[in-house]
């Protein structure tokens, strides 16, 4: 994957990746969904199956199984997961997120052992921040870590947490130092797979939409975790771990609103053509025809905005600010422009059988998770002043 050249053979690659990352969502995951809902999480061989294809890691170099790409790559997966609108698997955490903490601040040897096996798709991994009483304010956890000759005890609760009842490999943030505010957070890698003494897994949680994904309540009672799997070898780092990281999750949530605006705008476009309301077509309708001019217009600028996002990412130039926008402009327009989409489908916008339904349900977090759209203008905001 890493062997392409010049923009056109990227740009090839890329298209290629789509329709392999289309396929696959559309053969194999979306049929299931029913399933998946019902049972509150995906079948963890679809997570081997997107390894085999090469689909998993895509920008983890290829020493450690990875495809050797950039987030260019994780993009197309991510689009074409949000466009199919089957979101059980959580691959965003899983691949867009999980692994770069390691690369980015583990051991040779800590690497060598954990990210082959995310690659694979034989472990999933998640990230536990969210606390009951603690949300987008991560200094302000309460789950403990203690030193214990060679190990770490791991106690407290986390909950929201994605992949939580599928996770093989854990990190966790905890307050190593409980008088320090942010300077007292830690990121430790705990292997849960054999759910180990010390760890539970609470339930799953009932969401309004991605009822396929598993989401659940995390508690810790003296989970062992060894010395050296403290993230960056020192204690004291994960907060700056956890900012140098979220840029790429908040892009991650952007490039996720491009499918969405994108698979409503398609599915939307061929209902007005076909549905006939006072002896015409939906779409001969200037209400209906000025509302598809609008989305069209959307779709195009965040497409614009996020292509640009991930190219300065994938230069090093996506910053907190960068970063931040992204989230909040792309979460927000994802949710009026499948609101107008479903308004214009009638009564059968509201049937769970239809695309665009389905979409709105599952979208409302988006304006919510890795960090509060509030929190977001708050970033911005701090920028700002800073320029001036």
């Amino acid at each position: 994957m890493s062997h392409h050249h010049t923009p056109a053979d990227l740009a090839t690659e890329l298209a290629d990746l789509t329709a392999l990352a289309r396929e696959f969502f559309t053969k194999e995951v979306v049929p299931r969904h029913e399933e998946f809902a019902a049972a509150g999480e995906p079948d963890r061989a679809l997570y081997r199956r997107a390894g085999e294809l090469g689909l998993l890691g895509m920008s983890v170099p290829e020493e450690y199984g990875g495809g050797g790409g950039t987030l260019a790559h994780e993009a197309v997966l991510f689009r074409e997961q949000a466009r199919s609108g089957e979101l059980s698997m959580q691959l965003g955490v899983h691949s867009g997120i999980v692994p770069h903490y390691l690369l980015a601040h583990a051991t040779e040897a800590q690497k060598k052992r954990w990210i082959p096996k995310l690659v694979s798709g034989e472990w999933i991994g998640a990230i536990a921040m969210t606390e009951p009483g603690t949300g987008s304010d991560l200094q302000s956890i309460s789950t403990r870590a203690i030193r214990s000759g060679d190990e770490y005890l791991v106690t407290g609760a986390k909950t929201f947490i994605s992949n939580g009842a599928t996770c093989d490999l854990l990190i966790i943030a905890a307050k190593t130092d409980p008088t320090q505010g942010a300077s007292g957070v830690s990121l430790l890698v705990a292997e849960v797979g054999e759910n180990p003494p010390g760890f539970q897994r609470g339930r799953k949680l009932k969401k309004i939409g991605q009822k396929g994904q598993d989401t659940t309540e995390l508690f810790f009672d003296g989970l062992r975790v060894p010395a050296e799997n403290v993230l960056g070898g020192v204690e004291g780092q994960g907060f700056i771990q956890l900012m140098q990281q979220l840029p790429q999750e908040r892009l991650i949530v952007g490039v996720a609103a491009l499918g969405v605006v994108e698979a409503a705008y398609e599915h939307t476009l061929s209902y007005v053509r076909e549905r006939h309301a006072f002896g015409k077509p939906l779409f001969a309708l200037q209400n209906t025809r000025f509302e598809m001019a609008d989305v069209a217009t959307t779709v195009e600028v965040m497409r614009a905005f996020v292509e640009r996002a991930i190219d300065h990412h994938v230069r090093g130039e996506l910053d907190v600010k960068g970063a931040a926008m992204i989230k909040l402009w792309c979460s927000e327009q994802q949710n009026q422009v499948v609101d107008r989409c479903l308004q214009l489908h009638g009564g059968y916008g509201y049937m769970e059988e239809y695309p665009i339904a389905q979409l709105f349900l599952d979208g409302r977090i988006a304006k919510i998770y890795a960090g509060a759209n509030e929190v977001m203008k708050d970033l911005i905001a701090r920028s700002l002043t800073a320029a001036v």
